[in-house]
C-alpha cells in the first residue's frame, strides 16, 4: 500500500519526491515503492462564476442583485483540468491506504488541497505535513510526524469563509457599481478599504498649508541644548528678541544625571516587516519580496516559511541554534566564541505562546550557496541572517549622561552616550565627547533658523504594509497581492516609492458605500476569520453576516444619485460605430477601446517600435495599423516595408546544413596567381 502525497508545485513535489524515494517520473506524478507524489499549479479549483449557478446572473442587471447562492461550488480552472483528472484517477487507486496533504503550511494552501479531495470525492483517512522549511531534514521530520488533517479543520473553514465572502462582498457591490455608473468598477472587502487608507493620506497632504516658521537653536561645541517647550515662533521678531534675552544671560551646568541603558537586539523579521525595510532600503516592492524569500524557502532552502505573522521561535527549537549558526558562519565572518557557545543572548525570542502556525524568519541549517543566489535574493538573505544573528549577542549598554544647563531662569538639557558594551549594534561614527563638571560657565551659540513647515510624505509601500497590518487588512500572505492588483485596476500609481491615487480610483471612493470604505468594517470581518480559523466562531454563522451586508451595500449603490465622469473617456471617434473611445492601459501599452459594449474596436494610442531597422536611414521603424493589415514605417524617411509572414521568415539552420556548409569552405580553393600557388607549395628548410 502506498502514500499519495499532494504538494502545491510541481517544484516542490520533485523535492519531495528525492527525499521520498519516488524516482519514477511520470507526466503528472512520481511514484516510489511506497509514495506517490503529485501536484497542483497553487489552486486547480476556483468558484463557480455567477452564470453557473442561475442562467439569469449572467446578464448584468440591477434586478439580478444581489446575487447570493445557497450553497457555493467549486469548478476546475480551464488550464489544470489534465492534472486534477490525474490526481482523481489517483486518489481511485486500490493501492493507495491515505492522503498527505503537504501543501504550503497555511490558510490557502489548506484550501488548495481541501478543494482537490473535495472535488475528486476522496473518502479515504488524510494526514497533514506541517513544516517549516524546505530541507532535507525538515521534510524527513515532517513526515515522521504527520498529523491528522483533521487537525487544520478550522483552518480549512477560514479559508472557505475568505474565499465565499469575497465573491459576495466583490462580485455584488462590483456589478451595482458598473451597472449604474457605465462604467467597469472594481470593489472589495480588503482592496477599498486599502485605496481609502492611501486616499486619506492625500487629503491631509491637499488640505496642508505650509507656514514659515522660526527655531531659536541653542548647542555647546556641536551638542544640541534641548527642552521641554521647544523655541519655535510664528514670528521672527519674537524669535531675535528671545535669542537676544537669552544672549545676555550665562550658562551653568546645574546637573548631572547618570543613567545605564540596555537595548536588547530585536526580535526576528515576519514577512510583513521584512516587507517594509526591503522597500524603505532597496525599493522592493512587496510582492518582489514575497517572491525573493518564497524562492530562497522553495528553491534554494536557505530560510524557514516565508509567510508568517510572528517575530517568535517555539523553545523546542533552541536546539537547531547551533546548526544553523554553522551553516552561516563562512559567509557571515562568525567568530570562534560565538560558534562554540552558538547560545540565544535575547531569551524573548523563545515564547510558545506567541508562535502561531509559523515562527520567525530564520535561516534553515544549510549552508548558503552565494553563486546561485542573484544579487536582490543576496540582500533579502542578509536581511533575515543579520537579524538572526543579532540574538547570539548581548545587549547594547550605554552610560546616557544628561547634563541640565541653566540659562537665565530657563532649564535645557545636553545629552551624550557613552558606550560600555556594543553588543549587537554596529559600531556608530558619534559626536566626540564631553567632560562637563558642576556649576561650569558653558559658551552656548544661539542662532534663529528660518524653516517652513512640511506635510507628510505619501504612503511608500512599506508604510502602506504597516496601516494594512494595523487595521487586520488582509493577512501576510495576501497584501502583496491586493496592493499590486491596485495598481493593475488603475486605481493605484507608483511614482517612485510612492503611491497616488488615479482619477478612477478617487472617483470609486466617492461612489464606493462609505462602510467599505472605512477600514474598521473589515478589520472587523478579518478579526471573525481569525475566530473561525481558531474554532472560536462558526463560517456559516460569519457567511449569513456577509450575506446581508452584500444585500445592504447592493441596495445603498441601487438608491444612490451620485454622478460618474469618466476620466478615460476621450473625444476621439470609434471608426467602426461611432462611439467615444476610452484610453486603456495595459502591460503593452496604452490603447484606444470603444465605449460602446457591443463594439470590440481596439487600437494603440501611440505606434509601437519595432525590432525592425529602416534599410535607409537604419532607425527602428513602428507597426502602422492599415486598412491590409500591419506594416512597418519609419518616422524618419517615412520609408514603409511589408511584415513578413511568420511562415515566410528564414528558418533556423539546421546541425547537418550548417555542417555541409562549414565542410564547402573549409575545402581548398585554386590559388588565383602562380605567386600564390609558389606560396602553397613552399616550405621552410632547416
Amino acid at each position: 500500500m502506498k502514500q499519495l502525497v499532494i504538494a502545491e508545485k510541481p517544484s516542490v513535489a520533485s523535492d519531495l519526491a528525492r527525499v521520498l524515494h519516488a524516482k519514477e517520473k511520470k507526466k503528472h506524478y512520481y511514484e516510489g515503492k511506497s509514495t506517490i507524489v503529485t501536484w497542483g499549479y497553487g489552486h486547480l479549483l476556483t468558484l463557480k462564476m455567477p452564470e453557473d449557478y442561475k442562467k439569469e446572473w449572467k446578464t448584468w442587471s440591477m434586478d439580478t442583485l444581489p446575487m447570493l447562492p445557497k450553497q457555493f461550488l467549486i469548478q476546475p480552472l480551464p488550464k489544470t483540468k489534465g492534472q486534477l483528472q490525474a490526481i482523481r484517477q489517483l486518489c481511485q487507486r486500490k493501492d493507495i491506504k491515505e492522503v498527505v496533504i503537504a501543501t504550503d503550511a497555511g490558510r490557502e494552501g489548506e484550501l488548495v488541497a481541501r478543494w482537490i479531495l473535495q472535488y475528486v470525492r476522496y473518502k479515504g483517512p488524510v494526514k497533514r505535513l506541517w513544516i517549516s522549511s524546505q530541507t532535507d531534514k525538515a521534510i524527513k521530520e515532517g513526515f515522521a510526524h504527520l498529523k491528522p488533517a483533521k487537525m487544520y479543520d478550522d483552518l480549512f473553514y477560514s479559508a472557505q469563509a475568505r474565499s465565499e465572502a469575497d465573491w459576495l462582498i466583490g462580485l455584488n457591490v462590483s456589478r451595482a457599481l458598473t451597472i449604474q455608473y457605465g462604467d467597469q468598477l472594481s470593489a472589495g472587502r480588503v482592496q477599498t478599504p486599502t485605496l481609502a487608507l492611501v486616499r486619506k493620506r492625500e487629503k491631509e497632504i491637499e488640505s496642508f498649508r505650509p507656514k514659515e516658521q522660526f527655531t531659536v537653536e541653542l548647542s555647546y561645541q556641536g551638542h544640541p541644548l534641548t527642552s521641554r517647550k521647544p523655541l519655535v515662533f510664528s514670528k521672527k521678531e519674537t524669535a531675535e528678541k528671545v535669542k537676544a534675552q537669552l544672549q545676555k544671560e550665562t550658562a551653568v551646568v546645574k546637573e548631572k544625571k547618570v543613567k545605564v541603558k540596555k537595548q536588547w537586539a530585536p526580535l526576528l523579521y515576519d514577512l510583513t516587516e521584512l516587507q517594509q525595510v526591503a522597500n524603505q532600503r532597496y525599493g522592493f516592492s512587496a510582492k518582489k519580496t514575497l517572491n525573493l524569500v518564497q524562492s530562497l524557502y522553495e528553491h534554494h532552502k536557505i530560510v524557514s516559511y516565508p509567510r508568517t505573522d510572528s517575530k517568535y521561535l517555539p523553545t523546542d527549537l533552541e536546539s537547531s541554534m547551533k546548526e544553523r549558526l554553522q551553516a552561516v558562519a563562512k559567509e557571515f565572518s562568525l567568530s570562534g566564541t560565538i560558534l562554540q557557545k552558538g547560545k540565544v543572548q535575547q531569551r524573548k525570542v523563545f515564547n510558545d505562546q506567541k508562535v502561531s502556525d509559523h515562527y520567525g524568519l530564520i535561516p534553515t541549517e544549510v549552508a548558503p550557496n552565494i553563486s546561485r543566489l542573484s544579487q536582490d535574493e543576496w540582500k533579502i538573505y542578509q536581511l533575515i541572517t543579520k537579524r538572526f544573528l543579532n540574538l547570539f549577542y548581548p545587549p547594547y549598554e550605554a552610560e546616557e549622561q544628561t547634563f541640565v544647563i541653566l540659562l537665565g531662569d530657563q532649564n535645557f538639557q545636553l545629552k551624550q552616550e557613552k558606550v560600555l558594551e556594543q553588543g549587537w549594534k554596529e559600531k556608530e561614527e558619534g559626536v566626540s565627547s564631553l567632560h562637563l563638571s558642576l556649576n561650569q560657565e558653558l559658551p552656548i551659540q544661539i542662532k534663529v533658523v528660518s524653516s517652513m513647515t512640511k506635510p507628510k510624505s505619501r504612503l511608500t509601500e512599506g508604510q502602506l504594509l504597516a496601516q494594512m497590518e494595523k487595521h487586520h487588512l488582509g493577512t501576510p500572505a495576501t497584501r502583496a497581492e491586493i496592493i499590486e492588483k491596485l495598481v493593475n485596476i488603475q486605481y493605484l500609481e507608483r511614482q517612485g516609492r510612492e503611491f497616488i491615487v488615479t482619477p478612477k480610483g478617487k472617483q470609486l471612493l466617492t461612489l464606493v458605500n462609505e462602510s467599505l470604505v472605512r477600514p474598521e468594517l473589515t478589520e472587523e470581518w478579518e478579526l471573525h476569520l481569525q475566530k473561525i480559523e481558531k474554532g472560536k466562531e462558526k463560517k456559516e454563522q460569519f457567511i449569513q453576516k456577509m450575506k446581508k451586508e452584500a444585500t445592504r451595500l447592493v441596495t445603498e449603490i441601487k438608491q444612490s444619485e451620485k454622478e460618474y465622469k469618466d476620466f478615460a473617456l476621450t473625444t476621439k471617434k470609434c471608426p467602426e460605430c461611432s462611439g467615444r473611445l476610452r484610453e486603456k492601459k495595459t502591460k503593452q501599452g496604452v490603447f484606444y477601446v470603444c465605449s460602446n459594449p457591443e463594439c470590440h474596436y481596439k487600437r494603440r494610442k501611440d505606434l509601437k517600435v519595432s525590432n525592425h531597422r529602416c534599410p535607409q536611414c537604419h532607425k527602428k521603424m513602428v507597426i502602422v495599423e492599415g486598412e491590409k493589415g500591419a506594416y512597418f514605417k519609419c518616422q524618419s524617411c517615412s520609408l514603409t516595408e511589408k511584415i513578413p509572414d511568420k511562415k515566410a521568415k528564414k528558418q533556423k539552420m539546421t546541425k547537418q546544413e550548417e555542417r555541409r556548409l562549414m565542410k564547402k569552405y573549409s575545402e581548398k580553393a585554386p590559388a588565383e596567381n602562380p605567386f600564390a600557388s609558389a606560396l602553397e607549395n613552399f616550405q621552410v628548410q632547416d
